[in-house]
């Protein structure tokens, strides 16, 4: 079938999630590949793998862009492979959070504070340790039991308006509601706003934490697009999200966190004022990039294919040199990479992880083994392909010791990077 075709015929049976349109306009297509979460036991990599589209489209009325709900979070997210408080530059970032939302909200003993989406308590933890009321919402089973292990109390549920009803009724509105990495992973963005003005108190506070497209579009991160992440926001689409909901927009930090976030903070309609000078400085940003437009979005392909192609030139020359390549971390935006570029064992013969979940596993579609980190100093590799390239401070200070033997960092994003 045509691709114009192809298209045309998904283009039929998909809506926009927030504003119900139909024309939707490709943005991004990086073909089909498993949940980038779903790593393989050695059994099941011996055996078939589901698939599914990894297009993403701009809504031409909304300017969202969105995957269309393809999984489920319940597929995804009722046990979870990833565990935030492996990253020590996260929890930091967390911790760091925590003081500045208190000291801006004047948050105390007397307060109540509930996160989305909470992990296994890398942030609560720091609201608990000041002694603060707090309660974290997680739907993975097994992260949860790790939060509650570290005395974050934690409710395993999906945000709702009902779950968010529910805990309101049982302890309060909220002073402030905060989620970092998951306003982007809901398909029901209109239901999951609801519910969060469910949970905030009427004169409360929502801090939300997402990636940016505009620095997504700008870094070339084409690798953050996976089927967890069902939509992309910038500042103006996050607005309108938000506004489903009764929440407006009233300030915005730029966070390097992740390649390039933004910091919304939003209130209640009724108490938020007007917005802050920054939100009208990141819009003009926003529109000038041309992201204001669904037209403004085109090109962004042609950047995309540029960097696979450096990278798998990269790979194969060293192959045919004789050098050892391996991998270092195993991150959802990692699967997203290896898949599009086709990269397996063959090119990158390992990586590891901090995560002994994941060890012994292989990586979904691309079947590449997860190893403990100390493999790295036992086979001494030529080269280290570093897949979370967004923790790239952390990460160059962690893997100094490669260079005892002569070995290079490489990192693929924005553009192919050989670190001396």
């Amino acid at each position: 079938m045509p691709a114009d075709l192809a298209a045309a015929v998904g283009a039929e049976t998909i809506r926009c999630r927030l504003c119900g349109s139909a024309d939707l306009r490709s943005f991004l297509d990086l073909g089909a590949t498993p949940p980038c979460e779903s790593f393989l036991t050695a059994e099941a990599a011996q055996a078939p793998e589901l698939t599914y589209p990894l297009h993403v489209r701009v809504c031409e009325r909304c300017l969202l862009a969105q995957l269309p709900p393809l999984i489920t979070p319940e597929e995804t997210f009722t046990e979870y492979a990833y565990f935030a408080s492996f990253s020590d530059s996260w929890v930091s970032h967390a911790a760091r959070f925590v003081d500045g939302a208190v000291e801006r909200l004047g948050l105390g003993p007397g307060s109540f504070v509930v996160e989305v989406a909470s992990n296994d308590g890398y942030l609560l933890q720091h609201v608990v340790a000041r002694g603060i009321r707090c309660l974290g919402i997680e739907p993975a089973v097994n992260v949860g039991a790790a939060a509650r292990e570290k005395g974050v109390p934690t409710r395993t549920a999906f945000l709702t308006p009902r779950t968010g009803a529910d805990v309101r009724a049982e302890h309060g509105g909220a002073d402030l509601v905060c989620l970092n990495n998951v306003y982007a992973h809901i398909p029901d963005v209109v239901g999951f706003t609801a519910g969060l003005r469910s949970l905030v108190a009427d004169d409360g506070w929502v801090s939300i934490e997402v990636q940016h497209l505009l620095t997504l579009v700008q870094r070339t991160q084409f690798d953050t697009i996976y089927h967890e992440h069902f939509q992309y926001y910038t500042v103006l689409t996050a607005q309108r999200a938000l506004a489903s909901g009764g929440l407006t927009v009233v300030d915005v930090e730029l966070l390097d966190t992740h390649g390039g976030s933004i910091r919304l903070w939003a209130r209640p309609d009724e108490v938020a004022g007007p917005p802050t000078a920054r939100v009208a400085e990141v819009l003009a940003a926003e529109r000038a990039a041309g992201l204001h437009s669904a037209a403004g979005h085109d090109g962004f392909a042609d950047a995309v294919s540029r960097v696979r192609d450096d990278l798998v030139a990269f790979l194969v020359e060293a192959r045919r040199a004789g050098r050892t390549v391996v991998g270092y971390g195993a991150p959802g935006k990692g699967n997203t990479l290896l898949n599009y570029c086709g990269i397996r064992p063959d090119l990158l013969a390992y990586t590891v992880d901090r995560n002994p979940y994941k060890h012994g596993r292989f990586t979904p579609g691309t079947r590449i083994p997860v190893l403990p980190p100390e493999r790295i100093a036992e086979d001494r590799p030529d080269y280290v392909l570093v897949l979370p390239w967004n923790l790239r401070r952390e990460l160059v200070e962690q893997l100094a010791y490669v260079r005892q033997w002569g070995g290079r960092l490489v990192f693929p994003i924005p553009a192919l990077e050989v670190v001396p």
